[in-house]
């Protein structure tokens, strides 16, 4: 089947037969291995010159919109003054009639004067005459490029050197438009005035700026790619070393402080940990003061009644326009108003973990090595809350990355830095683990149950997605498509459709019952959380670029919502599917409505929350904190 491979001449056995024996030996597993590996490297260009093409065509629509919104402001224009010039000379000839009119009753000495004074009205010179008309559209241009900056320019943003609104002069921005290197056939029709043209210069200048600028996340390449955040108290953070492709940036240790107060993340190599390692700060920045903020505009425009917009839409286009919310965003049955601290729960380690029991009584949190648990129901309020049992599931340095609680409420299912995920028992008198799965990845990311509790999908660190029976602890298949680390998951409530996010920047949805994907959306950005709305056809996107994103499961609608400040941690629907909350780095918990996202509520803690969950009654949220806390919440309607 297979050709016998080439020897050199010098080996042995290389000239004759007999050297068939002792030669390179040559088998079918090998080639496939090769094959493969480069199936795979393949695969990954494919899939940066997809994103790449992409990003491409979107610059050239976004190009050719704004050439033909200046083109049209020019012949409109154009058109306005040779109408404007009519006139003006209509109104000399009627002006000159009337003073050849009144001249003859002028004294003798007072005709001259004026006589003089209408000839040399008459003598208009060509330099005089475009400098009137270059002023007029400069005048019409301001107001054009003010409307594009408002449109397209975060607040405060600074274009080619200039604030927003800001204008070249006429030889500057010549010198700018070409220095931007304006193609020959995206240029201005040529006007005989001077002036014109370098207004339309100026335009071209401005513009080119604004459009990349608004495409700078499109031109990341995936070497340019940050970890999924989670965190060490310890400021190094360690994992796998990447494929050299995939090899992500190496932190200034001595500098960590003050990249976090710049919102960036990084990570270092160990051959010991997981391919990508989650990075949060730790240390307490902000106290929590309990009050909800202020939306913050992203600049990107207002709506109606001057508050700064937040919720966008974005049509089938790609085009964004702020949301107007409904009169009952805010209100009606089953929408909260606000949330009220009730405990918090010390447990010592960074929280990159938590889950809830059905019925609120347990509250379960995952750190360094161990899980936690807490009986909430015996100390609301109580400012000295002790956790009523420890589960030691990992090593000592590893974290918990995901814990899931099944239905039943008598098993917790564990993973994390590890190859194993860990099966509880948590109805025996003291909690023992009753089973473990084991994987070839080296880490987990995060777990979804399926409704009927018989099926556990773990996210790996590989970028597989690991399908257990957990009746007979087996690995009954893996979905493979993730390019990177599967970061996110979560399952439909007839459990018959799975989400996934990855570190390639991309979503995927698998069909449960044949076994094989369905859909995949690509960003920009890459994926740390999302969750699918239990009550409709919506799935909320939390981001590394600080947007959710609300994309609908079969339709091209999709909300972009910008509270956020930096990466989107963790994100989840209640379970009356009208509302959802997410976390971030930002130190932010956030409410939003369910699908255009008004904001319902807000609270800040005083570091960066890495997980959350909500009660199945809706009337809890816990969050895990880089303070090395958990945080209850009651929810109040």
């Amino acid at each position: 089947m297979y050709p016998a491979p080439a020897r050199h001449p010098a080996a042995p056995g290389g000239g004759g037969s007999g050297g068939a024996a002792s030669g390179l030996k040559f088998t079918v597993a090998d080639t496939c291995e090769r094959i493969k590996e480069e199936f795979n490297f393949i695969q990954q260009q494919y899939h940066s010159l997809k994103l790449e093409c992409e990003k491409l065509a979107s610059e050239k629509t976004e190009m050719q919109r704004h050439y033909v919104m200046v083109r049209h402001f020019y012949y409109e224009m154009s058109y306005g003054l040779n109408v404007e010039m009519h006139k003006q000379t209509e109104i000399a000839k009627r002006l000159n009639a009337i003073i050849g009119q009144v001249l003859p009753f002028l004294a003798q000495e007072h005709q001259q004067q004026v006589a003089n004074a209408v000839e040399r009205a008459k003598q208009v010179t060509m330099s005089e005459l475009n400098a009137i008309i270059g002023q007029q559209q400069q005048q019409g241009l301001q107001q054009l490029l003010q409307q594009i900056h408002a449109q397209q320019l975060p607040h405060g943003a600074v274009v080619g050197g200039l604030p927003p609104g800001g204008l070249l002069g006429f030889a500057g921005a010549a010198a700018a438009a070409a220095a931007a290197g304006v193609p020959p056939h995206l240029a201005p029709p040529p006007h005989p005035a001077a002036a014109a043209a370098a207004v339309q210069a100026q335009a071209q200048a401005l513009l080119k700026p604004a459009d990349l600028q608004q495409h700078r996340a499109a031109a990341e390449t995936p070497e340019d790619r940050k970890p999924i955040a989670l965190p060490d108290e310890r400021l190094g953070h360690r994992s796998v070393s990447p494929p050299e492709k995939f090899r992500s940036r190496t932190p200034d240790l001595e500098s960590d402080s003050k990249r976090r107060k710049e919102e960036k993340l990084g990570h270092e190599s160990d051959a010991e940990k997981s391919d990508q390692d989650l990075v949060v700060d730790v240390a307490n920045e902000i106290g929590f003061d309990g009050h909800m903020r202020i939306p913050a505009s992203n600049g990107l425009n207002n709506i109606a009644g001057g508050k700064p917009a937040y919720s966008y839409h974005m049509n089938g286009e790609g085009q964004l326009q702020p949301v107007p919310f409904p009169t009952d965003a805010l209100v009606g049955a089953g929408i909260p108003r606000h949330a009220r601290q009730i405990n918090t729960l010390t447990h010592g380690e960074v929280v990159c973990a938590v889950t809830i029991s059905n019925p609120t009584k347990y509250v379960y949190t995952g750190g360094k090595g161990c899980v936690k648990v807490w009986d909430i129901g015996q100390s609301v309020g109580s400012a000295s809350v002790k956790p009523v049992s420890q589960l030691d599931c990992l090593q000592r340095d590893n974290y918990i990355r995901s814990v899931k609680l099944l239905p039943d409420g008598r098993t917790l299912i564990v993973g994390g830095e590890a190859s194993q995920l860990s099966i509880w028992d948590l109805a025996s008198p003291t909690p023992r683990i009753k089973a473990e799965l084991t994987s070839s990845a080296p880490a987990c990311y995060a777990l979804a149950i399926s409704p009927d509790s018989k099926v556990c999908f773990s996210c790996c660190s590989d970028g597989n997605i690991a399908v257990w029976d957990l009746q007979n602890q087996t690995l009954v298949r893996q979905f493979q498509g993730h390019t990177d680390g599967a970061s996110c998951i979560d399952i439909s409530a007839d459990g018959s459709k799975l989400w996934t996010g990855g570190l390639d920047n991309t979503v995927r949805s698998w069909d449960l019952r044949e076994g094989r994907q369905l859909q995949q959306h690509d960003f920009t950005s890459q994926i740390f959380s999302l969750g699918y709305c239990p009550t409709g056809e919506w799935l909320a996107v939390g981001m590394e670029n600080s947007n959710v994103e609300v994309l609908h499961a079969t339709k091209s609608d999709k909300y972009q919502l910008h509270l956020h400040d930096s990466c989107v941690l963790s994100l989840r629907f209640a379970s009356c599917g009208k509302w959802f909350v997410s976390t971030g780095k930002d130190n932010l918990l956030n409410a939003w409505r369910t699908p255009y996202g008004a904001s319902i509520f807000q609270s800040k803690e005083s570091s960066s929350v890495l997980s959350c969950d909500i009660s199945a009654d809706d009337k809890y949220i816990v969050t895990g904190s880089g303070d090395k806390k958990a945080t209850v919440y009651e929810v109040i309607y």
